[in-house]
């Protein structure tokens, strides 16, 4: 059986990558994973008890879109940190951020721009979903260099003409995974004006806009209730994995224009899996409390002065205005990420994301090929343990 065309130049997703390199090896020393990002910090201590008391809600069909009161909570939360004011019906829960980005590609990118293939933009480096709905839908993604030069975030303002006018939908990530770079609102609003002029939609990540160092990012939906910008082309997606510290929740949203929420509404109807309605309680009361929000973004804070500390005056090191990773450059005796990794592996057994896992090859260049990706999320101890053995086997 042929399986589509569009598919067969894939990758291997990134872990995979990363254990066909890593686990034939034996660690040079305790093993320390700092690869995925996934929060390690302590769950809010409201989740049982909400959990507990909605446990009967498991025996009933789930309300797709949301509950009204899950629904409310975030419209009460997008208000209250962006802004802006987004009624209910522009608003859909998701299971899990993933599912949202993939599905509203699905959703909202015609089959034809002007008559020709549809484009998505991406950043490179770039969450892999973004590519694979792309390709889903049929439509050509054009990974668009996010490096030093450019502030690691992707210049689409660059793009020719031609192409810009056969784009359907742009993806941003801010803070950026790996970079760790927040688009400023500048930024944004030059984002908006070219979608404007090129008619297309803005797929705004900002799954974690909750972590930063210096002051809160700005978000797509406060910059466009701002310029006045049409709905329509604007939909934000955002998480309670990084957040609140709760990725096995499975937890986040879209919010958009009101027609485009409908679609993507839709869509769920027909193909998704919505949020179980206790896992929605705790959603709820999440998105309403900010205070086990501040108490996390203490610990990061500790985090990013520990790393500074560890790598203060070593070449190259930038810390991340955002996020939790830490996006290191390999120096150019060591090779690229795939070496360093391995080498970190077998000589100290620190773990880390080679950076060409994460972005594509583009006119014989991959712009993460020269980096490591290295995930803050383990406790402050170990975490300094781990960074202080790369910085010796790397750096040193």
């Amino acid at each position: 059986m042929a399986y589509p065309e569009r598919f067969s130049n894939l990758p291997d997703y990134a872990f995979p990558r990363l254990r066909k390199l890593l686990d034939s090896h034996a660690p040079g020393g305790e093993p320390i994973a700092m690869t995925i990002g996934e929060p390690r910090h302590p769950m809010p201590d409201f989740v049982a008890p909400v959990m507990a008391e909605a446990m009967a809600g498991f025996g009933v069909y789930p309300p797709n879109d949301g509950t009204p009161e899950l629904l409310a909570a975030i419209s009460a939360w997008i208000a209250r940190r962006h802004g802006a004011t987004v009624g209910t019906d522009r608003i859909m829960a998701l299971n899990g951020t993933r599912e949202g980005l993939f599905n509203a590609a699905v959703a909202l990118c015609p089959e034809t721009k002007g008559g020709k293939r549809p484009v998505v933009l991406m950043p490179n480096p770039f969450y892999q979903a973004y590519a694979m709905a792309a390709l889903t839908v049929g439509a050509e993604p054009v990974y668009v260099p996010a490096t030093a030069e450019t502030g690691f975030l992707p210049d689409y303002e660059s793009l020719a003409p031609e192409v810009l006018d056969r784009v359907a939908l742009a993806f941003l990530c801010t803070p950026a995974n790996p970079q760790g770079a927040v688009a400023p609102r500048d930024y944004l609003e030059r984002l908006l004006a070219l979608a404007e002029r090129h008619d297309f939609r803005v797929l705004s990540d900002e799954c974690y806009s909750e972590i930063w160092r210096e002051a809160p990012p700005p978000g797509v939906m406060g910059v466009a209730a701002a310029v006045a910008a049409d709905p329509e082309r604007v939909f934000m997606f955002q998480s309670l994995s990084k957040r609140s510290n709760l990725p096995g929740l499975r937890s986040g949203f879209v919010a958009g224009g009101a027609e485009g929420i409908r679609r993507i509404r839709q869509l769920r109807a027909y193909a998704g899996a919505p949020l179980p309605l206790p896992l929605q309680r705790v959603s709820e009361r999440a998105w309403a409390d900010e205070a086990h929000v501040e108490a996390s973004l203490a610990l990061y804070h500790a985090k990013f002065a520990a790393a500074d500390a560890v790598f203060r005056g070593a070449n190259g090191y930038r810390p991340p205005d955002g996020g939790f990773f830490l996006w290191l450059p390999v120096p150019e005796q060591m090779g690229d990420g795939e070496a360093a990794a391995l080498k970190l592996w077998v000589e100290t057994g620190v773990r880390v994301l080679p950076g060409a896992y994460l972005s594509r090859e583009v006119g014989g260049m991959n712009p993460g090929a020269r980096y490591v990706r290295v995930a803050l999320v383990a406790p402050i101890d170990e975490m300094q343990r781990g960074l202080t053995r790369l910085r010796d086997c790397l750096y040193g």
